[in-house]
């Protein structure tokens, strides 16, 4: 694999980390822009709008210049964003600063992702996305107990300081590192790109995509409460509890990186039926420490290595659109990171209990499975076809 490749990765991880990080530092913003919680809560919500709305738009944009000017311009935008957001002591100032942030992390991921492909071997794009998805995992966890010290110790301005730091040298590594005319980055426009993103398999991919996705953030946005009140951790832990499954995430993102390029569709299945399974047993074992801290583990892995490996097959499916793809792909895996923890909410409100996010989970990767067979038994000799051209190993 290109070391460029590894680079994007850092980079990802960079931005990763100021998304997630901001769950530790809601108290210390609301007490220092003098805002209630809930509105400091909202920060949270404009990042992943700009992320859903931002991923096409962006990837769109981003087709006018050569890939490293677009990965360039992105990275200036986000840093930007951070040091204005350090310094204002304006919410308002703040809040559009996050949305603008998320316009620009989803332009990089967008355009990272057809990046990554194009300077990858050419069956080596799951190992390529694994890189880019295994800078998400470690952000989850670094980010927010990294996060959440730097605000208990310096003030949650800090954190913002850190993340913008930490991008100086993803800035420089772009700029060596990648090439300034990757292949196939000139002469594409977005209708070309958008005809090719009619397909039904990739339809398909990216709701499955979002499903997943969406069982997984369900989970993990109410890890925390779930743990201490049905599980009995005590809160001093869920640093470690969030850590476990951010290493679970990782070893799931390498795993897919590993496997998914021959064998997709028996990690997909297999992976599926178990990680559906898996939420079914985590929710019944929730009230008992040592099966819920090895469920927190697994499903961690489970979960990034079906998700790992649905984004990948994205990328196979759209050879011809790898920007526009990887800016839906993008689209996708927020619209699940948003929609999950809604639903988690709504069960939690309704008075079902901690353990009830877990029932959702479990439905939403089972929705992905349902959708998964009626999709192959409707197109299946076209879906065929594709496996045999994009995978030759996995149909012999």
């Amino acid at each position: 694999m290109p070391f460029a490749v590894y680079l994007l990765g850092l980079a990802v991880f960079a931005q990763g980390t100021s998304e997630f990080m901001l769950s530790g530092l809601v108290p210390g913003i609301a007490r220092d822009l003098h805002v209630s919680i809930p509105d400091a809560g909202l920060l949270t919500s404009a990042f992943a709008v700009g992320m859903v709305l931002g991923a096409p738009l962006m990837a769109v944009l981003s087709l006018r210049w050569s890939r490293r000017a677009a990965l360039l311009g992105f990275l200036l935008t986000f840093l930007a964003a951070h040091v204005v957001g350090a310094v204002t002591t304006s919410y308002g100032v703040l809040l559009g600063t996050r949305f603008v942030a998320a316009l620009a992390n989803a332009g990089f991921l967008a355009v990272a992702m057809a990046t990554a492909i194009a300077l990858a071997p050419p069956n080596a794009k799951a190992r390529a996305t694994s890189v880019l998805l295994g800078g998400v995992t470690i952000a989850c966890v670094a980010g927010v107990p990294g996060g959440a010290l730097l605000g208990e110790v310096w003030g949650w301005r800090s954190a913002f300081w850190a993340v913008a730091a930490a991008l100086v040298p993803a800035l420089v590594a772009v700029l060596r590192s990648v090439p300034s005319g990757t292949p196939d980055s000139a002469g594409t426009s977005a209708r070309a790109e958008s005809r090719a993103l009619r397909r039904p398999r990739l339809l398909v991919l990216l709701a499955l995509g979002g499903l997943v996705n969406g069982a997984t953030f369900c989970t993990f946005t109410y890890l925390a409460p779930l743990l201490t009140g049905e599980t009995g951790i005590g809160s001093t832990w869920m640093p470690l509890m969030l850590a476990l499954f951010g290493l679970g995430s990782f070893a799931g993102a390498t795993i897919s990186g590993r496997v998914a390029d021959a064998r997709p569709v028996r990690l997909l299945v297999g992976g599926g039926a178990a990680l559906a399974a898996g939420w079914v047993l985590f929710a019944m074992t929730a009230g008992a420490p040592v099966p819920a801290i090895a469920l927190v583990f697994v499903q961690g892995t489970l979960s990034f290595a079906v998700g790992s490996t649905l984004i990948s097959q994205v990328m196979y499916a759209a050879t011809d659109a790898p920007t526009l793809a990887g800016g839906f792909a993008t689209a996708a895996l927020n619209v699940g990171a948003t929609l999950g923890p809604w639903l988690g909410g709504v069960t939690i409100g309704a008075g079902l209990g901690l353990r009830s996010p877990l029932w959702v989970s479990a439905l939403l990767v089972a929705a992905a499975l349902v959708t998964a067979a009626v999709a192959h038994a409707v197109g299946r000799p076209s879906s065929a076809k594709s496996v045999e051209q994009d995978h030759p190993a996995e149909a012999q």
